[in-house]
């Protein structure tokens, strides 16, 4: 056997793919560079997604190698029940793109970094005499993580099932949807009742068994549903109303992928707790924190039994994860990345215009490098696109070089969003290709 059918026998035997039904002829990748991946046969792809919504930086970056190299030669492991030198340098730089004083804990990925998110929440409202806060509230479409607290904050049916019953809890509200309102409003005559919703569910709970509302600046993986300026806003007023905290997902649109350093701050808002992963390490390293605003963080120094927050985690906080962050963010400022997402997500959205007229499509929408191609069957009924045209074009765009995604397993009936996320490295000729594809995608359905 040749030695790619050498490894996809051993493949079929052994391994087990992530979110995928059984593929027995998965592609290899074998090398990458830029905004590009080749696989084992040698072919090349424009990467539309970063990864997984991560390789924030691009492939290929040796500046990262090394630092996770040296540090490994000097410090390949210790927990941070201690501490070290790059976990305190790194720290320092995210109390710095969040813009005030927070202390940051470490995790692996953004399933953790959400989990440590709500037993902080609980905790610090059962140190401050209110124990009976305890739940937290979502939305529906959003994504959070897989594991049970994280699922459970959840919004997508699908991710859900055969899990069940998951972390109680947790409630959901539904999204701030323009395009499909479930108000039946239009933006500009609405009164923000995505908003609202929230404020109404803390009446119903009642504000005293509520412990925080966690969302992302954006949905992302759940359709790329952005919300009108004022929504983000108008839901810290709310927190604040209730005493509630604020906890922002930036596991995606954080570490510049929103054209900011993190997404909360194109709505000029100060979150109480901010998780964040993906493209901290730009994916090169397993890496996640949870940051908190120190004024919360300070209840935990208070003296007492068990006032301490007793939770850890054995590679959270890797020195060499740690050392290669660093040096990731440091790049993403020296060579003005932010400033780029922000002139490539506004010419990729004007690029995408011509396809606002398409037949199939119902919506686009985008946030910093981010956007979401909404399918549809008919554009006046707005009937979500059968799942066969979806995959359709995901796989045409594959065969002329181009890697996409779509809300995959999400929200029954309507996994109908074609997404894209390309890496900060993505050139002009990079962006001409992909809109080239696109069009000509489209231009067959």
């Amino acid at each position: 056997m040749s030695e790619k059918e050498t490894l996809l026998a051993a493949d079929r035997a052994h391994m087990w793919h992530h979110m995928s039904p059984y593929n027995p002829n998965p592609m290899i990748v074998t090398e990458s560079q830029g905004s590009w991946i080749t696989d084992i046969d040698g072919n090349r792809y424009l990467d539309g997604m970063s990864g997984l919504w991560c390789v924030n930086i691009g492939y290929g970056r040796q500046e990262l190698a090394d630092a996770a190299y040296e540090q490994m030669k000097a410090l390949a492991y210790f927990p941070l029940t201690q501490s070290h030198v790059p976990a305190i340098r790194l720290s320092q730089k995210i109390s710095e793109w969040l813009e005030g004083e927070h202390r940051v804990f470490f995790s692996n990925s953004g399933s953790e970094a959400n989990e440590v998110a709500f037993k902080m929440a609980r905790q610090y409202h059962a140190q401050r005499g209110e124990p009976g806060r305890y739940k937290f509230i979502s939305r529906y479409r959003a994504y959070h993580g897989n594991t049970m607290g994280a699922l459970a904050a959840t919004g997508q049916a699908v991710r859900k099932q055969s899990y069940e019953p998951l972390a109680p809890g947790f409630k959901h509200v539904p999204p701030p949807y323009c395009y499909r309102c479930p108000y039946g409003k239009t933006y500009g005559s609405c009164s923000l009742e995505c908003a609202a919703a929230i404020d109404e569910m803390i009446n119903w709970e009642g504000a005293e068994t509520v412990a925080a509302v966690i969302m992302e600046p954006t949905i992302t993986g759940g359709g790329v549903i952005v919300p009108p300026p004022e929504y983000l806003p108008k839901v810290r007023e709310i927190c604040d109303k209730h005493g509630v905290l604020l906890i922002i997902d930036e596991v995606i649109c954080g570490a510049g992928r929103s054209g900011r350093k993190f997404g909360h701050q194109n709505f000029n808002v100060q979150p109480d707790i901010v998780t964040m992963a993906k493209g901290i390490t730009s994916g090169y390293l397993p890496l996640s924190a949870t940051a908190v605003r120190a004024e919360i963080a300070d209840v935990f120094l208070e003296p007492g039994v068990n006032q301490h927050f007793r939770h850890l985690n054995t590679f959270g906080g890797n020195p060499a994860a740690c050392a290669l962050a660093l040096r990731n963010l440091e790049l993403i400022e020296s060579e003005g990345l932010i400033q780029r997402v922000e002139q490539l997500g506004a010419e990729l959205r004007a690029k995408l215009t011509p396809l606002e007229s398409h037949p199939h499509v119902g919506d686009i929408r985008s946030f910093g490098f981010v956007c979401g191609i909404e399918v549809v069957e008919d554009r006046a009924t707005k009937e979500a696109s059968a799942p066969d045209r979806v995959l359709r074009i995901i796989a045409e765009c594959k065969k002329r070089g181009l890697i996409i995604g779509r809300n995959g397993d999400t929200i029954p009936g309507y996994n109908n969003i074609l997404t894209l996320a390309p890496p900060f490295s993505t050139t002009d000729e990079d962006l001409e290709f992909l809109v080239n594809v696109l069009t000509e995608v489209f231009d067959l359905i």
